[in-house]
């Protein structure tokens, strides 16, 4: 009895068992596991997967994104030197040229064929105030305000890969009259200025509290005439104007000291500069007999243009426009109405071939080079400023750049300089000197023979600010598209390109590239380019950059061949010519 009373002890607790188990199952216990199940939300393998997160082919496939840009022309027969540029990689781009090209690093330095974002360039249309006024370069400045009329403001970019600038900003004020510039240097509210006056240097000289430094008179400054205007189309007349002129007057009474009159084109400190005849000298009374011979024995009415900004090549703009005028009229019986013109307006106008009396205008240095002075005005690719070309002009300049060696290059330059003589496409004046002036404090003050000042390196102990002021306000920072000098300064110091000259010298040295070497021919020139170089937008330079900011310039029917005016003055008379140059 005690085991069958055991044995339904154990079954009815069997059974409580089971029912309390069922009242379990159908009480709201399913809620608190859902509510209380941390393996679902704690565990690691859904929050932690390493494999899915941080995947680097799905984020970093450089390689797979990279798509080279290339632009090559069909044959060369359309007078340019590129025959093709290519990005070969990321951080390769090559060039090949038509012809050797042994200046190729100078002209590459050249700030006109400075770097921009691809992605910036295609945004901006080509064209339009962003374009224009707001450049983004991997420079140790980049943009902080432009106040039209007043003044451009540059702030440090503090990731500039290079060395750090050494002022955090600088401000850029402009003013076209000498006194002004010299009396805000004394006063100290500019710490820099431009182009001293030529009664100023040796006041500045005799200051304690100022620093003068004087600039190679790499410069030319000359009186333009375009021939296919008359009478500046007859050989006779220019021939005329050129022994008309008191040269030497002109130097004595209005250049600085380190002045000299011209005999060439170029100056004679680059290389075969001089090659060829000396200039004519001043001969009124043989000047009268070929106006006589040209059909104005009684002189004839023409115009004096110029720009009122004062340059190297020219300090004072007023007085020998005044002066040639002058001249012109007592020694060859020519009265000339004097026509001053805005800066930008009056480049794009010579340019252009628009001015059609004589014109004042010059030159300095952008690199030390023939090439330089004589392809960018007198070659197959030069402006219209001059009127039509003369073929043994361009043709023994072609020859002459194609040569790596000057002894090779000198009979060239001497045909060429002889050539320029005889045609008169304008008269060479002086090459004049010039020079910067800066407070006795400025550290790291220097002139550049090129005039291309490097304000980074560049600082007045105790100031957060360099302040600067030259001749003139820069007409746009698209310097692709400008050719004036004020322009240029202020894009050096935000742009860069695959080179740079160096520092207070007139040398190629590796920039944003850290090599660019060429075949045994000068034909090939493949660029390596620095890596980790950022733009002022945060991005990365690499190959398609260069080939794209150059190839906008080579190429007149890309839909960014706009710029300011279009012209792209310096690339068609440093590399010959555009692809797809529309037919006059």
């Amino acid at each position: 009895m005690k085991h069958k009373a055991l044995y339904l002890l154990l079954t009815g607790m069997m059974v409580f068992s089971m029912l309390l188990a069922s009242c379990v199952q159908d009480t709201p216990v399913a809620e608190e596991t859902v509510v209380a199940e941390p393996v679902v939300t704690d565990e690691p393998v859904v929050t932690e997967e390493p494999v899915v997160t941080e995947e680097p082919v799905v984020t970093e496939e450089p390689v797979a994104a990279f798509e080279p840009l290339s632009l090559s022309a069909p044959d060369c027969e359309y007078g340019g030197l590129f025959k093709s540029m290519e990005a070969v990689d990321q951080y390769t781009v090559r060039f090949t040229m038509c012809a050797p090209d042994p200046a190729f690093l100078s002209k590459i330095a050249f700030t006109a064929f400075a770097i921009q974002p691809s992605e910036h360039l295609e945004a901006t249309g080509g064209g339009g105030p962003e374009l224009l006024e707001h450049p983004i370069g991997t420079g140790p400045y980049m943009i902080g305000e432009w106040k039209r009329g007043d003044e451009l403001v540059l702030t440090r970019f503090e990731d500039y890969w290079g060395e750090a600038a050494q002022t955090p900003t600088v401000v850029f004020r402009w003013s076209s009259e000498a006194a002004q510039r010299l009396l805000e240097l004394q006063a100290g509210t500019v710490d820099g200025i431009d182009n001293p006056g030529p009664d100023d240097f040796a006041v500045i000289a005799a200051d304690p509290n100022l620093q003068l430094i004087n600039r190679p008179a790499l410069n030319i400054f000359y009186v333009g005439m375009n021939n296919t205007y008359p009478p500046f189309d007859n050989e006779l007349v220019r021939q005329a104007i050129a022994m008309g002129i008191d040269r030497q007057r002109l130097v004595d009474n209005f250049f600085p000291v380190g002045s000299e009159v011209a005999s060439h084109f170029t100056p004679c400190t680059i290389p075969n500069g001089c090659a060829g005849e000396s200039w004519y000298e001043f001969d009124p009374v043989a000047a009268r007999d070929l106006l006589t011979q040209a059909g104005y024995p009684d002189g004839f009415t023409t115009e004096i243009a110029y720009r009122d900004v004062v340059r190297g090549y020219l300090p004072q703009p007023g007085v020998v426009a005044q002066d040639i005028q002058a001249q012109l009229l007592a020694n060859l019986n020519i009265t000339a109405e004097i026509v001053v013109m805005e800066s930008g307006a009056y480049l794009d106008a010579a340019d252009s071939g628009l001015l059609q009396g004589l014109h004042l205008l010059g030159w300095g240095a952008d690199y030390p080079d023939m090439t330089n002075f004589l392809d960018y005005h007198f070659g197959s690719g030069s402006s219209a400023q001059f009127g039509e070309k003369w073929t043994d002009i361009t043709d023994a300049l072609r020859a002459g750049a194609a040569l790596a060696l000057d002894a090779d290059r000198m009979p060239f330059y001497e045909t060429a300089n002889n050539a320029i003589r005889t045609h008169v496409p304008m008269v060479p004046i002086s090459h004049g000197g010039s020079g910067v002036a800066f407070k006795a404090t400025v550290e790291g003050g220097h002139a550049s023979p090129l005039g291309n000042e490097y304000f980074g390196v560049m600082a007045v102990p105790g100031q957060d600010t360099f302040v600067w002021m030259q001749n003139a306000e820069p007409i746009s920072l698209y310097c692709a598209d400008e050719t004036d000098g004020e322009s240029l300064r202020a894009c050096e110091q935000v742009t860069e390109a695959l080179y740079a000259y160096e520092i207070g010298g007139t040398a190629a040295e590796p920039n944003l590239a850290t090599e660019c070497v060429a075949n045994e021919d000068l034909t090939v020139w493949t660029c390596t380019l620095n890596q980790g170089v950022l733009f002022h937008d945060g991005s990365e330079l690499d190959a398609n950059d260069v080939v794209m900011s150059l190839m906008i310039q080579w190429d007149a029917s890309n839909p960014l061949h706009i710029g300011n005016t279009g012209a792209f003055t310096y690339f068609t008379s440093l590399w010959g010519g555009f692809l797809n140059a529309p037919s006059e």
